[in-house]
Parts: structure tokens; C-alpha cells; sequence
């Protein structure tokens, strides 16, 4: 007799969601993605609270940047977890678009759950979707403007750049004030697109409006009592090393003497021990000597005896910058100095910032290095404007290594739609129907942000969807006036390399997510106790 019984071939604790269940969770998961971060989007976004718990319990973030979002919650689904590391790619690779990227994932998924509803499979959609991509890439290729060889046109597209990503961040009310100063931060790195020589200071009190552009490089230490506070033409030798004499440092040691004499004896030898560092450390012809760990007193007296300015506790990415900055290199041993490469720069002086003190490094070496100071009512606005900044000279950076430009305000996305809906129009088979479903999800942008600001979504991207039709392709959202308006009038501009990552991103890992019909939780490895040595 047959056993009707299925065989369990997984483990006990191991879990099988299969076909439309798995399809379902998928979606759903993706879905909720979407949805929790649609309301950020666009200049009228909103921003969310992010309240830490555990760990970071009690720590308060407001942000509408879509990766600090979804870094910050906790997802259990395996789909999310792929929006979410599709946007953590997006903020490495450009800096921004990630709540752009993340919405437009979901709703393709969103179209895509509509197609497998009236059975049109997965991988007709996928080839559909493949063939969608490609043709609103090339729409944007076409649409995209070069002005890359114009310095003075050049530079008002980086300005208008800088205002359409800050437009949409906490720096919106002084996106001139920010734009100019992100602007000039990045043409000072003359196209090496090295981020790290801009350092970003972040000083509480006062406006956001007091925030400025720094030539040089600022540290937030102070020099070592009794010790220079201001040094011409510094040598500067960057360390890593223990500079403390009452320390054992063998995990666990024990030292046994007969008297205390012998206790003497051997604080004595420590501080011998540690004069000879201090000689070591200043045969290298410095005036200045800069330590990731810290300088206790007997050192720090005899630096300042030498008449060398010492720095303690240097934060590590503080002495990495200083080090880049200064043509200096890290060093940890000091038996070599014909070795070592030591930082130069003009002047070190003390500046004060509202209530810090800073030290100032003028005249480095690597020219284009600049520090921007950020001023601000509380530590979460200070934070988002950092987030916000750095957003933009993300963007900046990557539009200087590729100089091409697209209209924003959904100018773009409105574009493309159009142009997989005709291409769609050409094609015969059911891959038409996926097609057409990338060109719905693709107006969805537009139509999200209008729905943000408050405006008749439907009315708005039905009148864009005209013009454009009509081949006036450079009209988008105004969402000041609430109403389209001419991009290239209002100066609503955005890096072709951010839509393009989007576009590929977005249809990438929605196909990804669309692919698959199996969800296998795997058993946790048991561990195994050594019973032996009990």
C-alpha cells in the first residue's frame, strides 16, 4: 500500500514557501519597500523619524534620505533586503537617486504582479522589461546635453545640479547658499574626484546660513600644554603609537619586588625607556608631532621642552586626511627616519568656531584639499545636512568624470515612458504588455512626486504626458507653482550617470526579485558543545 504522506527531505527547523506563496511574500516585501519610502520623494517630500532602539536606544535621526532610511529598519524579507542593498549600491556608486531607485523597483513589481495575474509568465515579462530598459536608456542618451567642454555653461550645470539635489533635502531653503559652496569645494579637486580631500566639520550652535568653505585643513584637537600654538613651515610627522608610561602592556602580567624602591626602579626605566621614544620621534626633524592614540604628561613635557606641538587622539579617519593632505605618511616605528615621509604645510594656527577651538593646517601640499564647516540648532539638523551635502558632492564628483546632463522634475522619466510605450506599440507579442508595464511605473515618479506636494497627480503627469507627446520634451514638474513647467527655464537639471544607475538598477533587481519562485529558509547550524572538558 502507497503511503500518502509527503517526505519531509528539508529539516525540522528549515521552512519552503514555494510558488505563488513565494511569488506573494516576494512582492509584498518589495512592495512595502516602496511604500515606506515613496513619501520622501521630491522637493515636497517628507522626512521620517528614525528612533534607535537597543544599542542605539534613544538616538534620534530625522532624514528623508532613502538609503539612511532603509539602513536604519530592520527588514526580515528576503526581497526588501534586496531593495535595500539595491539603494546602498545606488549611494556608493552616485550619491543619490536612492528613494528614486527604491520606488521605481517597487513599482515595477507592483505592474509585474498585475501581468502574473492574468498569466503571463515571469520570464515573458523579464524579456519584456529587458527590452523596456534598453529603449529608455537610449531615449535618455539622446535626450542627455554635453557641456562638458564650456567651462562657464559647465559650471551653471553644476549649479544646477547642486540646486535640484539640495531642493529636495532639510537644505532646501538655502539650496544657493549650498549649491555655490558645493560647487566650488568639488572644482577645487580638478577632476580627480577625490572626496576625501573635502573634510566636512560639523560644529553645533548657530544657523545653517553661518556654515562656510574653508581653504585648508581643520582638525578638532588642541596642541599639548606649554606647547607652541602656532607653527610656520611645519614638518609633520603622523603617528600611530602608544605614548603612555604607566601601563604594563603584557595581557595579565605580574611584577613581584622586595621593597618599593624597586617600584622606582622601574617607573624609572619606563620613563628612560620613553625619553628615548620622545629622541627617536624628533630625529626625524619635525615641529609637529600628531598621535592616533594618547600623548600622556611625561611625553607631552618633553615634546614641549623640544618645542614641538604635540596632537593627541587623532581621530584614525582625521590622521588618514591629515596624512593625504600634507604628503605625509602613518607611521608606527621610528628607528628609520631617512624612511619616513614626513607632512609639510605653511602654518598651523588655533581658529574659533562659535565655542571650539580648531587647528587650522594652511598651505597643504594637495591644493584642492578644503574643509566645509556645518553650523546648526541641533545635532539632527547638523546630520542631515551633512547627509544632504554629501549627497550633492556625490553627485558633482561623478557628473565631473561624466560631464552629460538630463532634465529633472520627471522631465526624464516621462521621456522614457514615452518611448518603451511607442516602441511597445511596434513590438508584437505579450512582451508588449511588460513593456507597457515598465512605461506605467516609469510615470509613477513623476506622478509620486506630485502626490507629495500636495497636487492633483493624476491632472499633472496627464497634461506632461501630452506635451511630451506633442515633442516638447523639456517640460517636467514645477512644484513650486504646482503646475509643469519648461526644465530648462527653471534650471531643474540632474546627472545622467544618477538616472542612468536608476534605470539600471531598478529594472535589474525588480527582475531579480520577479525571478523567483522558491523561498528556502535554511535550518540554523546547531552548535556542537565539547563535552570533553567539562
Amino acid at each position: 500500500m502507497v503511503s500518502l504522506n509527503p517526505v519531509r527531505v528539508l529539516k525540522h527547523e528549515a521552512d519552503e514557501e514555494k510558488a505563488e506563496t513565494a511569488r506573494l511574500s516576494s512582492f509584498v516585501g518589495a512592495m512595502a519597500i516602496g511604500d515606506l519610502v515613496k513619501s520622501t520623494l521630491g522637493p515636497k517630500g517628507m522626512d521620517k523619524i528614525l528612533w534607535g532602539m537597543g544599542r542605539n536606544e534613544g538616538e534620534v535621526q530625522v532624514t528623508n534620505d532613502g538609503a539612511t532610511i532603509l539602513k536604519a529598519v530592520g527588514v526580515d524579507n528576503p526581497a526588501a533586503k534586496v531593495l535595500v542593498n539595491m539603494s546602498r549600491v545606488q549611494d556608493d556608486e552616485v550619491g543619490d537617486g536612492t528613494t528614486s531607485v527604491t520606488v521605481l523597483a517597487s513599482e515595477l513589481i507592483r505592474e509585474a504582479e498585475k501581468l502574473i495575474d492574468m498569466r503571463i509568465h515571469p520570464q515573458t515579462v523579464v524579456a519584456g522589461w529587458r527590452l523596456a530598459s534598453k529603449v529608455a536608456l537610449n531615449a535618455l542618451e539622446t535626450a542627455a546635453l554635453d557641456h562638458g567642454s564650456d567651462a562657464e555653461k559647465f559650471r551653471e550645470d553644476l549649479m544646477n545640479i547642486a540646486r535640484t539635489t539640495l531642493s529636495s533635502k532639510i537644505l532646501s531653503q538655502h539650496k544657493d547658499f549650498f549649491s555655490k559652496m558645493a560647487v566650488d569645494a568639488v572644482m577645487r579637486l580638478k577632476k580627480s574626484g577625490n572626496l576625501d580631500a573635502i573634510q566636512i566639520i560639523k560644529v553645533p550652535g548657530g544657523t545653517l546660513e553661518e556654515s562656510f568653505l574653508d581653504e585648508g585643513f581643520l582638525l578638532d584637537k588642541k596642541p599639548g600644554v606649554h606647547q607652541p600654538q602656532k607653527v610656520e613651515k611645519a614638518k609633520i610627522l603622523i603617528a600611530n603609537t602608544p605614548m603612555d608610561t604607566d601601563k604594563i602592556k603584557v595581557f595579565g602580567s605580574r611584577v613581584r619586588v622586595e621593597n618599593v624602591a624597586k617600584v622606582a626602579e622601574i617607573e624609572v626605566a619606563e620613563k628612560e625607556k620613553m625619553k628615548d621614544k620622545v629622541d627617536q620621534i624628533c630625529q626625524h626633524d619635525i615641529n609637529v608631532f600628531v598621535n592616533r592614540q594618547l600623548i600622556y604628561n611625561y611625553p607631552e613635557q618633553l615634546f614641549a621642552d623640544k618645542g614641538v606641538m604635540a596632537i593627541e587622539h587623532a581621530d584614525f579617519d582625521g590622521i588618514e586626511r591629515l596624512a593625504l593632505v600634507t604628503g605625509g605618511e602613518i607611521v608606527s616605528t621610528f628607528g628609520n627616519p631617512e624612511l619616513v615621509k614626513v607632512g609639510k604645510c605653511d602654518l598651523i594656527e588655533q581658529v574659533h568656531i562659535g565655542d571650539h577651538t580648531l587647528l587650522k593646517f594652511s598651505g597643504v601640499p594637495l591644493g584642492e584639499a578644503c574643509s566645509i564647516v556645518l553650523r546648526g540648532a541641533t545635532e539632527q539638523i547638523i546630520n542631515e545636512a551633512e547627509r544632504s551635502l554629501h549627497d550633492a558632492l556625490c553627485v558633482l564628483t561623478s557628473t565631473v568624470k561624466e560631464t552629460r546632463t538630463v532634465f529633472g522634475g520627471g522631465c526624464s522619466e516621462m521621456l522614457m515612458a514615452n518611448a518603451v510605450e511607442k516602441k511597445a506599440s511596434e513590438t508584437p507579442g505579450k512582451e508588449a504588455r511588460a513593456m507597457e508595464a515598465f512605461a506605467t511605473a516609469l510615470r509613477q515618479l513623476p506622478s509620486t512626486i506630485a502626490e507629495n506636494g500636495g497636487f492633483d497627480a493624476a491632472q499633472l503627469v496627464s497634461e506632461l504626458r501630452a506635451l511630451h507627446t506633442q515633442g516638447k520634451i523639456t517640460m517636467g514638474l514645477d512644484m513650486n507653482a504646482g503646475s509643469v513647467g519648461d526644465m530648462a527655464q527653471l534650471g531643474i537639471t540632474e546627472s545622467f550617470s544618477v538616472k542612468r544607475q536608476v534605470l539600471l538598477s531598478a529594472s535589474e533587481a525588480a527582475e531579480m526579485i520577479l525571478r523567483v519562485d522558491d523561498i528556502i529558509r535554511a535550518a540554523p547550524r546547531k552548535r556542537v558543545q565539547d563535552r570533553g572538558h567539562c
